[in-house]
């Protein structure tokens, strides 16, 4: 057993890539600088696009949580009743 060459997770009897793998070694043979530049564009973030990610995603499901949050402790807080 040898682990796939590319992802170095999975383990290979007798390719050097694991079933994903080769899957990808395909795409680059059929696409080639196109899956590279897909990549790029897709998965890698620059600086300004994360920042833009975190604004309008991220940051509203923070502030939404944060509220639902508030809003539990209020409705389960102690009420103070007055004894004569």
């Amino acid at each position: 057993m040898i682990s796939c060459t590319l992802c170095e997770k999975e383990y290979c009897y007798i390719s050097r890539f694991c079933d994903k793998c080769r899957r990808i070694k395909h795409l680059l043979n059929l696409y080639g600088e196109d899956v590279y530049k897909t990549l790029e564009e897709v998965l890698v973030r620059t600086e300004k696009q994360q920042t833009l990610k975190i604004e309008k995603s991220i940051q509203p499901k923070i502030e939404r949580t944060l509220t639902r949050s508030q809003d539990k402790k209020k409705n389960t807080a102690p009420t103070q009743t007055c004894s004569k």
